[in-house]
């Protein structure tokens, strides 16, 4: 007996089906952007609570391990949801021999600056 196929053409031709992670991306992205929100708000009011602090005050701040702490969070969960929403946005606009080069740009661009912050983090934590 056929069954009948609720595949397209071209993915019955190709026989790929579905790429199975767009659910894995789609909860990632959230869980992030849920952890963005308490970290951006630690983050904002650390701000104003500094704001007219002069410089040793600030790091005197960060040298605090909650403060460095919460900064390192911060950057992870800052850059890995930019770095999976610009990749929603290429992989949607971009219909070119291009999108593969692009996607893999933009996760090194985003990844590489949460190393960078993370090590400027650490530096100022760990100094004497």
């Amino acid at each position: 007996m056929n069954r009948p196929s609720f595949r397209s053409p071209l993915g019955r031709a190709i026989g790929l089906g579905s790429a199975k992670s767009g659910s894995r991306h789609w909860l990632v992205q959230r869980v992030t952007a849920i952890a963005l929100v308490p970290l951006t708000l630690w983050f904002v009011a650390s701000m104003i609570a500094h704001a007219g602090s002069d410089y040793p005050v600030i790091i005197a701040w960060l040298r605090t391990p909650l403060a460095a702490g919460g900064m390192i969070l911060l950057l992870i969960a800052l850059f890995h949801h930019t770095a999976l929403g610009l990749q929603v946005v290429i992989e949607d606009y971009v219909h070119s021999g291009i999108r593969f080069a692009a996607v893999i740009a933009i996760q090194l661009c985003c990844y590489g600056l949460a190393v960078v912050g993370i090590i400027a983090t650490l530096r100022i934590a760990l100094s004497s």
